[in-house]
């Protein structure tokens, strides 16, 4: 019996629960988490009880490349963060089939994770 391919929605949740495993560990305290496809961030956070994080996570499947990201976006959620006085911090997830690279992730199959940690996204200074 084949196996299905993950959806769009399950490989982005995939990312989600990794990225926030790893915030998880690193001390940040969640405030908001928005695991829906299209919304940004996805994680809004505390660190140290002070710090205001905003984390993007973008998941895609093998061969893209999870460290590229739309530069638009980039550029509009850095004015979010801008106006929030938030740190932002990208995580770029890739996900792939662990016995072959060159097809999808499928359900109840295991998978791999490319997964570098997470990227602080330098904002301009406030004059």
């Amino acid at each position: 019996m084949a196996s299905t391919e993950l959806s769009s929605k399950e490989i982005h949740q995939l990312g989600m629960n990794h990225v926030g495993k790893h915030l998880e560990e690193n001390g940040f305290e969640f405030l908001a988490v928005k695991s829906e496809l299209g919304h940004s961030p996805q994680f809004v956070c505390l660190k140290n009880e002070k710090d205001l994080f905003f984390v993007l996570v973008r998941t895609v499947t093998f061969p893209e490349n999870p460290d590229k990201y739309d530069d638009a976006w980039m550029q509009k959620m850095k004015k979010h963060a801008i106006d929030k006085k938030a740190r932002l911090l990208y995580a770029g997830v890739g996900i792939a089939d662990s016995i072959d690279m060159m097809t999808k992730p499928k359900k109840g199959k295991e998978s791999f994770v490319n997964y570098k940690g997470l990227v602080e996204i330098s904002l301009p200074s406030e004059k």
